[in-house]
Parts: structure tokens; sequence; C-alpha cells
């Protein structure tokens, strides 16, 4: 009698490992981290040749605003959305969003656009992070992207003071934030699961390095922003 065998195929497991479509070479770059609570620079019109420009929302982070509203850091009612805070999709793997500043790029191209970082040093060496950009970051001698974090600092301009009431310097130092994952219990409720990302997945490193490549935008990113590329 020939026995019956059977095939069992495990279930599609949520947090595989997304497939990229690269689009670019890659290339070294650095990283800070940063949450100011301001209007992308992406969020305005005409910024690249995009489809709709990066959603902003009102004070509540939820509520999207029009395009030509004011940033809350210049005295209006624009915010960054909650939902541009970051998120683990898998131990090595996560998505979220930044502000760069690329070798040889304007704000044209790189606005919107997707990159995968896959990191070089410190504790989370191999991970990569997928980010899509929505603002220019600072222009220096090299690649770098401002990965937004909240509690991750809240730099010059401090739009979480008349968004969330937050403290004149912000949540911990001004710059770099806080120290500790017990401090982002100092964030609003709606933003303390991307201060968690930080000391969870992204094991609280510091400004790490890594190399780049562009590649196709997820969806599960343009579908928070708003926001696609026509190239």
């Amino acid at each position: 009698m020939t026995a019956l065998v059977l095939l069992l195929i495990p279930a599609t497991d949520a947090s595989a490992q997304p497939t990229l479509t690269y689009l670019s070479t890659a290339a070294p770059g650095k990283t800070v981290r940063t949450w100011d609570c301001c209007k992308a620079s992406g969020s305005w019109t005409g910024k690249a040749a995009v489809n709709a420009p990066v959603r902003s929302c009102k004070a509540d982070g939820v509520s999207v605003v029009d395009a030509n509203a004011q940033s809350g850091c210049n005295g209006g009612s624009s915010y960054a959305c909650n939902n541009n805070q970051p998120w683990a999709v898998n131990p090595t793997f996560s998505y979220g969003f930044a502000r760069a500043g690329l070798l040889g790029k304007t704000e044209s191209d790189t606005s919107c656009a997707c990159y995968a970082l896959k990191f070089t040093n410190t504790a989370v060496k191999g991970k990569t992070h997928v980010v899509q950009v929505v603002g220019q970051g600072p222009t220096t001698n090299s690649n770098f992207f401002e990965l937004l974090i909240p509690g991750g600092g809240v730099g010059l301009f401090n739009g979480c003071q008349p968004q969330w009431q937050a403290p004149s310097s912000g949540w911990g130092a001004q710059y770099g934030g806080v120290t500790s994952k017990a401090q982002c219990a100092q964030l609003p409720a709606q933003l303390q699961p991307g201060c968690n990302w930080r000391f969870d997945w992204f094991l609280n490193a510091d400004s790490p390095e890594m190399t780049f490549r562009r590649v196709t935008c997820p969806t599960a990113l343009t579908d928070k922003s708003g926001c696609i590329r026509k190239d």
C-alpha cells in the first residue's frame, strides 16, 4: 500500500521580509534622528513631480490640512502627521520617514522618493530601514538622512511645543531627545510607539552609518504620506 504523504504549507507570515525593487546602486551615508513636529517641506506644492504633496495634519496629528496651510513652526496650523513615525515589520526590517540631503541631488530629485538604508555599524548593523523622504535635510559633504523618530530631539524649531505643549526644549535634550525607553512616556500617547521603536528595534543606535539604495516606494509608506512620484 502506498503511504499518503501530506505536504503542509505554512501560512503566509505577515512579518516576512518585504520584497524590494532597487533602482540604484548602493552609496554610503550617515544618519541622525529628529522629530520637530514641523510641517515637512515636501508638504508644500511644487517641490517635485508627484501626484500630491506629502500630507500634513492639524494639531491632532490625524486630520489632514490643505497643502497651503502655514507650518506650526512658523505660527500656522500645519504639523507632521502622527503616522510619519517608524514601525517594525520584523526584527531586521522596518519602515519610516526621513528628511534627506544627498550629494548631487536637489529636493526635486528626492522628495517622496524611497530609500532602503542598510546600517553598517553600531548595534543595528545589518538591519534595513526603508524610508520615504518627506523633506529636505541638511546640505553637507556627505549623504545625509534625518530619521523621523518621536522623542529624537526637536532641534532648532520646536513645533512640538504649540502642537503638544512640549517643554521649550522638547522631550529630553533639544538635540538627541530622550535617553531611555522609560522617557517615551513623556510623549503624547499617539507618538509613543515610534519612540519605543527607537529602543526596541533601533536599539538606541546613535547616528549609525549605512549604505542606501533608491527603491520603488512601498504602498505601506505612500498610503500614509499620500505622495507618489511620477518617475
